[in-house]
């Protein structure tokens, strides 16, 4: 999917993938078009919310999850989508943010979406997803890439909420619900600095290249 989609793009989106070429290689070009087109493709398609939600995760699925330490020699480091793209990888926060940015580009109101860190018990770990929530009060479907199919929340017993964030609010999380609100999301400076790095276009060599 990420290779057959690379067709003719708008000139806006140019700079961004001649940005990406610079820094990841040519290899980079056919990832950034590809997502490009699928926004494209899902703008321009009757397709239901929870249709474009499937083909989002899907696409950014087929991504190589790997550490932040391998990849940027970095603790924790949150990349942009096309930070993500261009390395062809990254981790769970990586995963779920490029998601998140995209159902935002398709339309989705930032209502329905929260990034949720859980504990992964399958592999011990602290992990991110992203949740859906098709109604106020409904029970969110999430996206992740370590189960590629998009399940309720009640669905994973594997994941222990902690707390949640969108582009405003912070929450913690007492239940596999919306939780109770802890003030805006600025306060999470990780969240602040990919925001601020996306908007200014910036982007960062990763330590290996996964397109070898």
């Amino acid at each position: 999917m990420l290779i057959s989609r690379a067709s003719a793009v708008r000139e806006s989106d140019s700079i961004d993938v001649m940005n990406a070429i610079k820094v990841y290689g040519l290899s980079a070009e056919s990832r950034i078009l590809a997502w490009k087109n699928l926004i494209h493709d899902l703008l321009h398609a009757s397709h239901s919310e929870t249709q474009q939600i499937e083909s989002v995760n899907g696409f950014f699925n087929q991504l190589v999850f790997i550490s932040d330490n391998r990849l940027w020699g970095q603790e924790d480091y949150w990349a942009t989508p096309i930070e993500f793209l261009g390395a062809k990888g990254g981790d769970c926060e990586d995963f779920s943010l490029a998601k998140y940015f995209t159902l935002r580009e398709l339309g989705v109101s930032d209502e329905k979406m929260r990034l949720i860190y859980v504990k992964a018990t399958s592999i011990n770990q602290f992990h991110m997803v992203l949740a859906y929530y098709p109604e106020k009060h409904a029970v969110p479907l999430i996206l992740d890439n370590l189960d590629g199919e998009v399940k309720l929340a009640t669905q994973r017993e594997d994941l222990i909420p902690i707390y949640s964030f969108n582009a405003d609010h912070l929450w913690l999380m007492k239940e596999r619900g919306r939780g109770q609100l802890a003030g805006t999301a600025s306060k999470l400076s990780k969240w602040t600095k990919m925001r601020n790095r996306y908007s200014r276009g910036e982007l960062q060599k990763p330590l290996i290249n996964l397109s070898e």
